[in-house]
């Protein structure tokens, strides 16, 4: 699962992103308003955390922007206004939840997983290819019934496979959607995360689900 958040508090701002990553997200980041509207207008992201008070153009005004174009992204807005009008304001604004400074990160966390249930309508939310499950919402996956530990990369990586399967995804397909913005995916990076997710996914199983399809990239799927 991919975030962004837009946030001018720059502590802030990379504690909530070390927080996220720690749980398995990817995370980019926005110091101020031009540059999250930019971001989440030519970006994919699940879910977005934003700020009401930011330089250039205020949280509120984003959200009007997207909810225009189109983009119906769950949105938190996390902000220190907290009066009742203003958050009903930003309710009604088109914000999925209202999140008042300070806070919990736990929480926010919470938040953050009920917004992606309601997003993924529940029932359809788990991933599966033969015996290999994978919950986006707990982060846990598991292969014929057994627990699968994997690092917060290991996990996205797997999550895009499997949103993807049967489907071949390229390694700029995969660096763009698994790692950062600031990813520079000129390197053997992404090959060598595959390797490691082989380990831990195929190599105890007869029957392989990751295949490489030479020359272009990967793809997940039961083969006979």
């Amino acid at each position: 699962m991919k975030i962004l958040i837009v946030e001018d508090e720059a502590t802030l701002a990379k504690n909530l992103k070390k927080g996220f990553e720690e749980n398995s997200f990817v995370v980019d980041l926005a110091y101020n308003g031009t540059d999250g509207l930019h971001q989440a207008t030519h970006e994919s992201y699940d879910i977005i955390i934003l700020d009401i008070m930011l330089p250039q153009h205020d949280g509120l005004e984003i959200l009007t922007r997207l909810r225009h174009d189109g983009i119906r992204t769950p949105v938190i807005f996390l902000t220190a206004k907290d009066s009742i009008e203003e958050k009903v304001n930003g309710l009604n604004s088109g914000a999925d939840d209202y999140v008042i400074k300070p806070f919990s990160f736990h929480e926010l966390l919470a938040r953050v997983r009920v917004c992606l249930r309601r997003a993924s309508h529940t029932t359809d939310v788990i991933l599966k290819v033969n015996g290999l499950t994978l919950d986006p919402i707990v982060r846990k996956v598991f292969r014929d019934e057994k627990r699968v530990d994997l690092s917060p990369i290991e996990f996205s990586l797997l999550e895009y496979m499997m949103r993807h399967s049967g489907q071949v995804v390229t390694r700029t397909m995969i660096s763009e959607h698994v790692w950062d913005s600031n990813f520079e995916g000129f390197s053997n990076v992404v090959d060598v995360h595959i390797a490691k997710l082989r380990i831990k996914i195929d190599k105890k199983h007869e029957k392989k689900l990751i295949h490489t399809v030479r020359g272009v990239g990967y793809v997940i799927e039961e083969r006979d």
